[in-house]
């Protein structure tokens, strides 16, 4: 089956810098479906997952310490999406909802929602608390003779009314998120704090945050907010970038059709985050911090920074370590002594076990083998105890050359009705919570093309509904899964206290954003 595209189609598809044969392997995933990974085991500890002692850790820190002044470093927080989950529950109360046949209270007791329950019962301690209150009673005149529920029930609807505040259309990183003695923060300020503590290089910090263009001067505000607020003026380099729309999708209907709108334009859409590989492959840093918009805390700011700079000084005395190799194995003489010290290397350091038909290859085939794998762009993972939350999580994975190595795997990339697969799921003891740094450099000091590096059979089909009609589009591999793929992997267990993610409202009662 072919997609038949008008002259209009492929006008539109040069004006978004897509290629049609990317048009045409995507349609291929409806037609045929994606393969499935088979996962071997999770990763554990000592088995995949390293354990740093708190000397190790303090000792990594203070190795990268050392080298920090004499390389370029950036943080990189994907922080494009609005906050829509963040309220879904208030969206569905306000939907819901009819102040004409019931009270507040009485709706409350009817429903039983636990999450309504826990809003409504601390609502004076969210961040933009006062705020609400103070715009809800200019509107409402008659706000204090009111009950204490509907006065709830008002501020919520000041709160995401669009008239109004419109929290839920609004991009995470750019609401309130704690309240302090004096000021009110943003996750955009909290990042760029913590941004101080360990991604600064020679008395400048370098963040890049992903957003949409039409909330950039939302960013540009909060930026300029923290530096009031603290009442300093750090060198600060603050830069954004865009999703491109070469990364967009198609959007199909269950006859695998393109939908169109009622101009007869194809309908596209978002890629996912993964798209976001290319933002990333346009920054020029020999190390690049990646951690979600919503992963912020108000405390523990000492342990925070001690493990992200122990991250650090594991990339880079692994990184030394790769590239002292390559640089042994471009000699001329090929020492098999030296082919084997690199194959343990691989194997203990660096967690990828090689195919035992590597055994079988000539000298000359096992060096450039061995060059190949080792000449990749390196990332070093944070892993937390898995607390239940739903996501991602670290496992070894067979890759297409049948060597054994480290992956962040997603769910929906196995196959669901393979119960020994889904075992290996709820088994796992660890999780993703998106603590990345990123070596993109090679032992020239040469950006890496981080595209060549993702594996494109990890994509994800996605089924969705806009005004009322389904459609399905498909998702490019995930920024952490598989558009990381093939780079060297090594994974870290790190403090449960270094994930704080604000993934519903009521999470900004955590101690953690309780300042």
């Amino acid at each position: 089956m072919e997609q038949d595209f008008s002259k209009a189609d492929l006008a539109t598809f040069f004006e978004r810098g897509i290629d049609t044969s990317t048009v045409a392997a995507q349609f291929g995933y409806f037609l045929k479906g994606i393969p499935k990974l088979k996962l071997q085991k999770p990763a554990t500890l000592n088995d995949g997952i390293l354990y740093l002692s708190e000397k190790s850790a303090a000792d990594f820190a203070a190795f990268y310490d050392q080298f920090k002044n004499s390389c370029s470093v950036i943080k990189f927080v994907p922080a494009s999406g609005a906050a829509s989950r963040m309220f879904k529950f208030l969206l569905e109360f306000l939907s819901d909802y009819n102040e004409k046949k019931e009270s507040v209270e009485n709706y409350l007791q009817r429903h039983n929602n636990a999450s309504l329950e826990q809003f409504f019962a601390s609502f004076e301690k969210f961040p933009f608390y006062d705020a609400i209150l103070c715009a809800t009673q200019k509107t409402h005149t008659n706000f204090e003779n009111c009950s204490d529920g509907y006065k709830k029930y008002l501020c919520i609807k000041t709160m995401l009314q669009s008239n109004d505040f419109d929290f839920a259309n609004q991009p995470k990183g750019t609401l309130p998120f704690h309240k302090f003695k004096n000021y009110i923060s943003t996750a955009v300020e909290a990042h760029l704090h913590e941004s101080l503590n360990y991604a600064t290089a020679e008395n400048k910090s370098s963040v890049h945050f992903t957003i949409s263009s039409e909330h950039k001067y939302k960013f540009e505000n909060a930026v300029t907010q923290f530096q009031i607020n603290n009442n300093f003026q750090p060198e600060f380099d603050v830069s954004y970038s865009y999703q491109s729309k070469s990364t967009d999708t198609l959007s199909y209907d269950n006859a695998n059709k393109p939908i169109r709108d009622s101009q007869n334009n194809l309908l596209f859409r978002p890629g996912g985050h993964g798209a976001l590989i290319e933002n990333l492959n346009q920054l020029d840093a020999d190390l690049i911090f990646i951690k979600n918009i919503d992963n912020v805390n108000c405390h523990q700011t000492d342990v925070i920074t001690l493990f992200k700079k122990a991250l650090s000084g594991i990339l880079i005395a692994n990184q030394q370590k790769v590239f002292n190799y390559i640089k042994h194995l471009n000699n001329a003489n090929i020492d098999t002594a030296l082919l084997n010290e690199v194959s343990i290397f691989l194997e203990n350091e660096l967690f990828f076990k090689l195919n035992l038909d590597f055994l079988k290859l000539t000298l000359d085939d096992k060096k450039h083998y061995l060059l190949t794998i080792l000449n990749r762009p390196i990332r070093v993972c944070g892993m937390v105890e898995n607390q239940g939350e739903p996501g991602g999580g670290p496992f070894w994975v067979t890759d297409n050359d049948g060597n054994l190595k480290l992956q962040i795997i997603e769910a929906s990339q196995i196959d669901s009705q393979n119960q020994e697969q889904l075992n290996m799921i709820a088994n796992a003891t660890h999780f993703n919570p998106v603590d990345l740094v990123c070596g993109i450099k090679n032992y020239n000091g040469e950006k890496f093309h981080l595209p060549d590096f993702v594996d494109d059979n990890t994509g994800f089909i996605v089924e969705k509904t806009k005004n009322g009609i389904p459609f399905k589009a498909f998702e490019l591999p995930g920024l952490w899964n598989g558009a990381m793929a093939n780079w060297l992997t090594i994974f870290v267990e790190v403090p449960i206290t270094t994930f704080n993610p604000v993934k519903t409202v009521n999470d900004l009662l955590k101690p953690a954003h309780q300042a």
